[in-house]
Order: structure tokens, then C-alpha cells, then sequence
């Protein structure tokens, strides 16, 4: 949550209401003047915060201390999670819960128990700017006769959390979680009760398993064996002898009772995610393992509902149940655990230098900041001190690439100078250590960092961020024993990951299960916890990867890869809504710029200006943001509905709209800022410097390449019609070689960016330093040839044809025109090739990598998939289906790669490519459900219809 400055005509009335609520709040908390200071390197925090600031708080002002049981008293608590407001009481008169909304499911603490809901229609504002799946009761667990005073956390895991009652007669406790389908109890001092919204009807009564529909959707409830539920009006009662628990499951539908009572007594005690990032392969596995403990009988497993942004990366069978929720619809994975795949794709430190501006000018905006009387602007807080690191960390690189060492080494040196004041731990400003919520707040804070727990990872990423860059220069300043171990501890507030370091809660603004961060502290609202500015949040993953990567600490590296690539990805589905499957019709917007619990919503904590609504998801533009034109079609969509909805141009914050712009449409931004530079005020972290380098540099450099991974996260491939630029950064001491999964190779010097040009799809002018594969031809003829191949390629032409180059002996083939047909009866022609003949390394394991280049001829719509269907066995049927979602997101002609191995694919053994034996593989070419008509040349066209598969004719 962040409740932001209004800029503008306002501005002066905001500055003057926040300074009164700074008065107040300061007056409210006394601090201490007896505070030590704890040594890190040459910096510190102190151990208790400054006179006259405040810690957490209530919304009275009153402290407050984690909500806990003995049995996690003094445990780091779980801020700024889904459920915190279980354990940070907001709120004087509430000492239950705010809405829970943890998906499918949605609850609510009260003194009689747990509340369970399952919204599945959503309501809408009647201006179609926010939409909500708001609790509503069906259900409440308990135990009879059940009065707590108040509810306390009594455990929690990487995505479950267990609320307590206690009211001196009665127990109860209810395991809850991301995607768990089950309230698992635990009750004492009288019968299992569940209470119903209204009188149910009972489709199902065994004794112990009973099965009810509320308010249209069905429930299975689970006592023990030998057990009873009777059924009284709205209440349900079930005498649990001498056993204490229950269970109550959410159904897909009534029809489910007996799959969900499979699983109905084994409990989830634990769940844990895990990572690991193949450097190699560019490719990023993340784990999710629920551990069961049986209450009756001796098998395990369980049922998890998978959000989108999972069970589209997962390689793991699914069932065919599904269930409805604020992002979409969740399916479910039989099973204890499952696994994701993504491809990571890089975060440069900067851009290269590519751009045709003027450099005299480019050194005078340079200058206008490095010289500036006060290059800071009187920012003092956390937030606005580092926003000001980050306008000046930008700078850097452009002076550096500009030979102005002078204001290099000035900007460095400012950079410098201020995160030191930071860090040296003397008081104000500074951090100090709360060790009642086991966090590190900076003060001066700013938008409840303090008070509310909210937003560190947007601050502190600033701070990470300019870090980096200093550390790019100097690595030496950024020693654990100099000024990089106060670094790693910011970052560690916000992202710690060693589970037995009890200063900090585990990844506290991160949600592993949910796949993005949340910003407020406490979650104390109606509609469940929040987050605005996602891009501030990948901010702070991009800043740690690119620490970790100059400081040589390949966890903290992996830990930013990890953030950086599970939150772009839900960041498209649930900000962006990308694939238009997430959002309902009656909410009239293409992007959202808050999500909450109950779903989204078209504004920010401070304006309804749309220029800052879709601007607070770009800001700060960096080379992190590049993750923006993984999808260029959604990008651009974003940025149309924008000027539609401001008056056809941009207005607020045109320089952050013109670089989004430049991610999409480099010479529309490059126009746009051509035209518009003279008259503009730079948003307060940007600099006229920065932004002209920024759109320059992508007018020459063209958009990213979304399907190009290298063996290391700091590099990226970018495309402008028929020329490829490769860039990679070596922070090592010694020269290294990059391999790009387009075959690319580039050398590149040590502590040093390096780029290339090429021809597209591997390359070719190259330069001294790079080393391109053969490529294909970038016109085929109607009856092609290869004249240059490379091993384990594929060429497939617009007339449908394919020029394997497996080696000799492999074979290529086309179904004859009406073998199959879509929905509208015109031809499909998939393409098949079968691997029986495979030569060299490919089947020796030397490589475990295949490409498919497509032709996509001269007028490919946007969004078109590859379907590559894989027989291993050879037996005839499809064992595995990989989609390769971003094809033709340029609609210019050339080539379009696919990658095995970028996909993540494994034999069914779990092996590489080299276990496949004479199995063969299917290859069709459709587009993504939603997109325009497709064609792969003209004449050749298909109409979207309601087919779940529609594949394009090649005649």
C-alpha cells in the first residue's frame, strides 16, 4: 500500500495535510535516546528507533504487538502477507480478522470461529473501475458454544497460517491456505459445529461424511470414523468422542465427495517452496511441497488449486476440477506437490550504448542533475531519498558511455555519500531494528513504513538498486565488510530466505504461492491485502539479482532471479491481464493499477489521473523493466486504452509513458519525444537524461526478444526488422563467452556490457568478439532450401513444408490438405517429424536442446502460438504438449524460434532430450485463444471461433 504525494496544483495542499499527519504521528510514539549502535562492515543500524518516531501501530496510534500463542510468541511474525491481519491488529475494536482471501476459499476470524466463503460472481463498480469477489459468509467452523475473546496465530508456512480461539472452555484451531481446497480443524471442549448461512440442502449423509450445498455451492464435511453429523436447521453438529478433529472441503461439485474424501484426513502441517535456477539452461524451476500428516489411516497426499500463473508453467498433470477466483480460474493438482518451469529472460545493468542521440545534448541533461545545487530535491524519507538513488544510479552508465568520467565519478560519489548517511547507524536518518516485529525500519519513514509495516521492498529497492550500481563501478565499497553487508540486510528485511536467521520473517513482502508481493504491513481492509505499484516490487528482485551478480553471491543472484521472474509473470495475468482470461467483462479496463485480495482495481491510493493509473505499474523505468515487452501486444494495448481514455495523448508523467512507449513501438516513442521534450516536467524519478538515452537507444536497439535466454540473467536479445542485438554484462575479473539460446555466442571483456549486431534469427555481421551460428535464409523461396544448417534445427516455410536438419535419415512430412479441419471447415496441416534417425550429440546427451524456426511470412497477426506435441515412445500417443506462447509478437517477416529447453521439456523419465528414443513429434501452428485473425501468408486465413485449439491451413 502506498498513499502517494498528488502531483500538480495540488501538490502544495498534499505536502501541507501530510506534514500535519507527520506532526501527529511523531507525537504519538517517543522512541529512545539510549539506542545502540549494531556494527555491520563499516555501517550499522541501531537497535532501538529514534526519540519521537514511531513503531507499529494501530489506527489509533496505540503500539501493537504480533497477535501469537505462546507457542509463536516471539517468532518473527508474517507481516505484509494475505492473512496478516489475523496476526497485526488494525483495528482497536477487531480482534478477529479482516477478510481473508486465500483462494479458492475466503474467510473471516470471529468469535464463534471461522467464517468460509466461495465468491464466485463478482461485482463491479457501476463506473467498471474496480471489481470485487467479496466474502460472503456460507459457513462458519467452530466448535460449540465457542465465545473467544479474540483469535491468536498459532503457526503458519509459506502459504498456510493457523488462526486459535481459546475462551477458557473451549479450543479451536483451522489450517488455511493459498490453493488448499480444505479448512483442516482441531476442536475441544464439546462438538464439532459448522453453522450455514442458510439452511442447507444435504446431498450426501454417511454418517461421518456429510455432503451440503449453500448457497449454490457444495461442501463435504469430515468427522472421524464411526462419528455422526446430525443436522439441525442451519446448524451442524458432529460429537468427535475422543478425537479433536475435523475437516470441511470446498467442492468443484457435488459429484466430487468421494475424490475429496480421499484426502479429507490428511492434514497439511507445513508447506515450502524451493527454487532453482539453471544458469545454463536460462531456466528457472520453483517447487511447491505440502506435508500431510494422516489423522486416520497411513496413505499421504493431498489436493492443491493452482493459480494461473502456475499451472501454466507447470510440466505436472492436472486434474480436470477447477474452481473461480479473483485471478482466474484455479485448477487442481492431485498431489503433494508440483513443480514450475519459466524462462528467464535478463536484466541488464543498463543499456548499451546504440543510440543516435546527440551527446553533446545527452552530457548537458547529464549535467543538469550531477550539477544541480541539490541533486537530491530536499527528499529526506525513505521513499523519496530513494527514488532520488535511483535517478542518479541511472545517470551513471550514461556518463560513463558518454566519457564524462567527471560526472560519473561525481554521481557516484553522491551515491555514495547518501547510502552511507544511511547506513552508518547513528541515529536519523538511518535504520533501527524493531525486535518486537523482528523488522528494520529506516527513518525518516514515509507512507507507514513505520506505522504499518508497508511497502520496505519498494523503498528498500531503491536503496539495492543504486547499490548496485556503485558496486558495478567499485566492489570493493560494496564488501560485506564495507558498506554491502547494510545492503544485503535491507535486503533481507524484505526477502529473507535462510529460515534459521529469526531477525526476520521469511520472505516477508513476497508471496510464494500467489507469485507477487503485497505491500501493506497489517492487510487490514475489506477487500484483504494490496499492491499498487507491482513494478516498484520487481524493482526490488531485479536490484538483488544485479547485487548479488556484481558482489559475486550467487544466492542473493538467484533469490532476485526467482522474485524477478515469478512476479513479472503474474504481474502480466493479473495487473495486465494479458491473455484476457482474468478480469470480467464488466470491468471496462485492459490493465488494473492496484490488485487486491478480492481482485482489482483501475486507480491508485492518490489520483484517478490515467496517466498515473497506468504509469504507477512502470515507474521506475529501468533496464528491469524490460520484462514490460515480454509481451508487446499487451503493452500496447495498455498504452492505447490510456490515451483513449486521456484525451488521445499522453499528459501526466509523459516521459515514463514514452519509455513504456519505446518497449512497444520504439519510433512512436521516439516521435513522441521528439516532439514533446521541450515542454515536459520529469516525473521525480526520472531525468530528461535518462529518458532521451532510454528512447534513443530502443529506436536503434528495436524491442526485446521475449524467447531469448543466455547462461547468465544479465543479458537480452533485441530485435529491429531483420537485425538482432545481443548485449550480455561480465561482472567477473576475467573475459567470458555468453551463449544466447538463438546460438548466439558473445565474448565479453571483464567488468564490462558488450553488443552485437546480426541478422536475424542467429546473427551474422557479428563482430569481432561474437561468434553467430549459420542462420537461415531471411526470404525463402516457395520451395526452399537450406544453404546453411545447423544441428538440431528445423525450418518450417509458409507453404507448410519442413527442411529438417536432425541429421541424415530424419524425415519431415505434411498431412495432406483435409486430413483434418477447424470449426470452420477449412484445412489444417500439421507438421511431423520423427526423431528415429537422430545423429551426434543429440542422442549422446551433448545437447539436450531442439529449435524450430518458423517463416511467419509478411502478415502474422499478434499472438500466435507453436503446439508441439511429443510422442517419445513412439506408440502413437501424445505423452507431452509444450505451447510456445510468443510467437510473431512482431508482425514484421522473418524467422521465429522455439526452444526445447527454454520450455523446460523432459522426457517422461524426467531425463534431457537425449532419453527420447523413436518417438515423433507433432508440431501445429494456432493462434492464442483471443487473438485476431491469423494467416501465415496471404490467402491462408482462419476465423477465431469458440474451438479451445485452432490451428492455421498452410494452403
Amino acid at each position: 500500500m502506498k498513499l502517494r504525494s498528488l502531483r500538480g496544483p495540488t501538490a502544495a495542499l498534499t505536502t501541507l495535510a501530510l506534514a500535519a499527519a507527520a506532526t501527529v504521528t511523531a507525537a504519538l510514539g517517543t522512541g529512545t535516546a539510549s539506542a545502540a549502535t549494531v556494527r555491520v562492515g563499516l555501517g550499522g543500524y541501531s537497535d532501538a528507533r529514534p526519540a519521537g518516531t514511531v513503531g507499529p501501530s494501530n489506527a489509533d496510534g496505540a503500539p501493537v504487538t504480533p497477535k501469537t500463542t505462546p507457542r509463536t510468541a516471539g517468532q518473527a511474525a508474517p507481516t505484509n502477507d494475505w492473512w496478516s491481519s489475523l496476526i497485526y491488529q488494525r483495528y482497536a475494536g477487531n480482534p478477529y480478522s479482516e477478510n481473508l482471501y486465500a483462494h479458492p476459499m475466503t474467510f473471516k476470524a470471529r468469535a464463534a470461529g471461522l467464517e468460509v466463503g466461495y465468491p464466485t460472481a463478482p461485482t463491479v463498480t457501476p463506473d467498471g473501475r474496480q471489481y470485487d469477489y467479496t466474502h460472503t459468509q456460507d459457513l462458519t467452523l467452530g466448535v460449540a458454544g465457542l465465545n473467544s475473546p479474540d483469535t491468536r496465530v498459532d503457526g503458519w508456512s509459506d502459504w498456510t497460517v493457523t488462526p486459535f480461539w481459546a475462551d477458557g472452555a473451549h479450543t479451536f484451531s483451522a489450517t488455511i491456505g493459498h490453493g488448499l481446497p480444505y479448512v483442516f480443524a482441531h476442536a475441544a471442549g464439546g462438538a464439532a459445529q459448522v453453522t450455514t448461512a442458510s439452511a442447507p440442502t444435504v446431498f450426501s449423509n454417511q454418517g461421518s461424511v456429510l455432503g451440503i450445498t449453500v448457497a449454490g455451492h457444495s461442501y463435504g464435511l469430515f468427522a472421524p470414523t464411526g462419528s455422526s453429523w446430525s443436522v439441525n436447521g442451519s446448524t451442524l453438529t458432529a460429537n468427535l468422542g475422543s478425537k479433536d478433529y475435523y475437516s470441511v472441503a470446498l467442492l468443484p461439485s457435488a459429484a466430487d465427495l468421494a475424490l475429496f474424501r480421499t484426502y479429507a484426513y490428511n492434514f497439511v502441517t507445513d508447506t515450502r517452496v524451493g527454487w532453482a535456477y539453471d544458469e545454463a539452461a536460462g531456466r528457472l524451476t520453483t517447487t511447491f511441497t505440502a506435508t500431510t500428516a494422516a489423522q486416520e489411516g497411513a496413505a499421504g497426499g493431498t489436493l492443491l488449486a493452482l493459480y494461473p500463473q502456475q499451472w501454466q508453467a507447470t510440466p505436472d498433470t492436472l486434474t480436470s476440477l477447477a474452481y473461480t477466483s479473483p485471478r482466474g480460474t484455479m485448477k487442481v493438482r492431485q498431489g503433494s506437490s508440483f513443480s514450475t518451469v519459466q524462462s528467464v529472460t535478463g536484466v541488464l545493468p543498463s543499456l548499451p550504448d546504440a543510440g543516435g542521440y546527440d551527446r553533446a545534448a545527452l552530457d548537458g541533461y547529464v549535467h543538469q542533475v550531477a550539477d544541480a545545487s541539490d541533486p537530491f530535491n530536499g527528499a529526506t524519507d525513505t521513499y523519496w531519498v530513494g527514488k532520488a538513488l535511483g535517478r542518479l544510479a541511472q545517470l551513471v552508465p550514461i556518463a560513463d558511455q558518454l566519457g564524462d568520467t567527471v560526472a560519473r565519478d561525481k554521481l557516484l560519489g553522491l551515491i555514495k555519500g547518501k547510502l552511507q548517511a544511511w547506513f552508518a547507524g547513528t541515529g536519523s536518518p538511518g535504520f533501527a531494528y524493531d525486535s518486537t516485529w523482528k523488522t528494520l525500519i529506516g527513518y525518516p519513514a514515509s507512507y507507514g513504513t513505520d506505522a504499518e509495516l508497508n511497502d520496505h521492498h519498494f523503498h528498500y529497492g531503491y536503496f539495492v538498486q543504486a547499490a548496485a550500481t556503485v558496486a558495478r563501478y567499485d566492489t570493493a565499497w560494496a564488501a560485506d565488510s564495507q558498506w554491502g553487508g547494510m545492503v544485503k540486510l535491507l535486503a533481507k528485511d524484505a526477502a529473507n530466505t535462510d529460515r534459521a536467521d529469526a531477525r526476520f520473517p521469511w520472505l516477508r513482502n513476497f508471496d510464494p504461492y500467489a507469485g507477487h508481493g503485497w505491500a501493506s504491513g497489517h492487510a487490514g481492509f475489506a477487500a484483504g491485502n494490496n499492491e499498487e505499484s507491482s513494478s516498484e516490487s520487481l524493482n526490488f528482485g531485479a536490484g538483488l539479482l544485479l547485487f548479488g551478480a556484481a558482489t559475486g553471491d550467487t544466492a542473493l543472484r538467484d533469490l532476485g532471479v526467482y522474485l524477478y521472474t515469478t512476479e513479472a509473470n503474474s504481474v502480466q495475468q493479473y495487473w495486465f491481464d494479458a491473455d484476457h482470461r482474468v478480469f470480467p467483462a464488466a470491468f471496462q479496463h485492459a490493465t488494473a493499477g492496484m490488485v487486491w485480495g478480492s481482485g482489482a482495481a483501475y486507480s491508485t491510493w492518490w489520483t484517478a489521473a490515467p496517466g498515473m493509473i497506468h504509469g504507477i505499474n512502470f515507474l521506475p523505468v529501468t533496464s528491469g523493466s524490460l520484462y514490460l515487452a515480454r509481451r508487446r501486444d499487451d503493452l500496447a494495448a495498455n498504452l492505447a486504452e490510456l490515451k483513449s481514455n486521456n484525451g488521445g495523448a499522453f499528459t501526466d508523467w509523459r516521459d515514463l509513458l514514452w519509455e513504456a512507449e519505446a518497449l512497444t513501438d520504439p519510433a512512436a516513442a521516439k516521435a513522441d519525444w521528439d516532439a514533446g521534450n521541450a515542454g515536459y516536467t520529469p516525473e521525480e524519478g526520472e531525468s530528461r537524461a535518462h529518458t532521451y538515452h532510454w528512447v534513443y537507444d530502443l529506436a536503434a536497439l528495436g524491442t526485446l526478444d521475449p524467447a531469448a535466454t543466455a547462461d547468465t540473467p544479465t543479458a537480452a536479445v533485441f530485435v529491429n526488422g531483420a537485425t538482432r542485438t545481443h548485449v550480455a554484462h561480465n561482472y567477473t575479473a576475467t573475459t567470458r563467452t555468453v551463449h544466447f539460446s538463438d546460438g548466439y555466442s558473445l565474448t565479453v571483456p571483464a567488468r564490462s556490457t558488450a553488443s552485437e549486431r546480426g541478422s536475424r534469427p542467429d546473427g551474422g555481421s557479428g563482430g569481432a568478439t561474437g561468434s553467430p551460428s549459420p542462420s537461415a535464409p531471411s526470404s525463402p523461396s516457395p520451395s526452399p532450401t537450406v544453404p546453411q544448417t545447423r544441428a538440431n534445427t528445423l525450418y518450417l516455410w509458409p507453404d507448410g513444408t519442413l527442411s529438417p536438419a536432425f541429421g541424415t535419415g530424419a524425415t519431415g512430412s505434411t498431412v495432406p490438405a483435409g486430413d483434418g479441419a477447424n470449426h470452420d471447415g477449412t484445412p489444417y496441416r500439421p507438421v511431423t517429424f520423427t526423431l528415429g534417425h537422430l545423429t551426434g550429440a543429440a542422442r549422446t546427451g551433448g545437447s539436450t536442446d531442439f529449435d524450430l524456426y518458423v517463416d511467419a511470412g509478411t502478415t502474422v497477426a499478434l499472438a500466435q502460438q507453436a503446439r508441439v506435441s511429443y510422442d517419445f515412445d513412439g506408440n502413437g500417443t501424445v505423452d507431452r504438449t509444450e505451447t510456445y506462447r510468443y510467437f510473431a509478437t512482431d508482425p514484421v517477416p522473418g524467422w521465429e524460434r522455439y526452444s526445447a529447453t527454454a520450455a523446460g521439456l523432459r522426457s517422461t523419465t524426467g531425463g534431457p532430450l537425449a532419453d527420447l528414443r523413436d518417438g515423433t513429434v507433432t508440431i501445429e501452428v494456432w493462434p492464442a485463444l483471443g487473438s485476431a485473425p491469423a494467416q501465415l501468408r496471404t490467402g491462408a486465413t482462419s476465423s477465431q471461433g469458440s474451438a479451445s485449439v485452432l490451428r492455421i491451413p498452410f494452403d
